[in-house]
């Protein structure tokens, strides 16, 4: 069974998503809505397929000060993964520990594989709507075989990184993130695999990515990230041709 840890911050105006408010139709709080509601279909995803589902979350000490709140961060993000998959008995959370993202993905990983002993670890991003039971299971099946399984996302970035054994994680997440991992996992003499290709969703770019995917799914009938999706068409998002450009609008 592979641990797969979500590095997840409280979903609040400002603090998550920035670039995507700056950069798309959306507002801070409409930002932090969509982050919200990302995080709840990658735990529900999680939850479904054969891995433990960790929740790896930012304490208030380690936020800015203007984003601690008087619900502490542990409380919010629980009562979040509650709404999402229900009884939490089976979930585990855990505070991040470090200084960089790279840092505390490495802290979280190097702990549970030397420390607990478990044999696989991943790190996921909250912003991967489209990750499915499937992902998870294939992953695990892939780290049998390999010690490193990464899953790719557009702009070198990654949603998933999976480990049987640790690497040095000090700049392992430095752009592009599945260039360096690679690199990592070699100068560590560790096996590569690799997932197939999400988008994850940080900027106005990756969204309107997203949104023709979604609708897509929807008139196929098909399976799609339901509180993501419920979003894009409560907020009535579509990608459609301005002026002979492509672009994220809404009604």
């Amino acid at each position: 069974m592979t641990t797969v840890a979500i590095l997840a911050e409280p979903p609040r105006p400002g603090l998550v998503l920035s670039s995507l408010a700056e950069t798309s139709p959306l507002s801070e709080a409409e930002a932090a809505e969509l982050y919200e509601a990302m995080l709840k279909d990658a735990v529900l995803a999680v939850s479904r397929s054969g891995g433990e589902l960790l929740v790896n979350y930012r304490a208030d000490d380690d936020l800015p000060e203007e984003y601690v709140a008087d619900v502490s961060a542990e409380d919010e993000l629980r009562d979040i993964v509650a709404d999402a998959v229900g009884d939490l008995d089976d979930v585990r959370f855990e505070p991040q520990v470090g200084s960089s993202f790279s840092a505390r993905a490495g802290n979280t990983v190097t702990h549970l594989l030397r420390d607990e002993d478990i044999q696989s670890v991943a790190v996921v991003t909250p912003t991967v709507p489209q990750l499915g039971r499937q992902h998870i299971d294939t992953a695990a099946m892939k780290l049998r075989s390999s010690q490193v399984v990464v899953g790719p996302s557009t702009e070198g970035r990654v949603f998933y990184a999976g480990f049987t054994e640790p690497i040095d994680f000090t700049d392992a997440y430095e752009t592009p993130e599945i260039q360096t991992l690679a690199e990592c996992a070699d100068d560590a003499s560790l096996s590569f695999e690799y997932l197939q290709m999400l988008p994850v969703v940080e900027t106005g770019a990756d969204l309107s990515t997203l949104v023709p995917i979604l609708r897509s799914r929807v008139e196929a009938e098909r399976l799609v990230p339901k509180h993501t999706t419920t979003l894009v068409f409560e907020w009535g998002l579509s990608v459609e041709e301005v002026d002979g450009v492509l672009e994220l609008v809404r009604d």
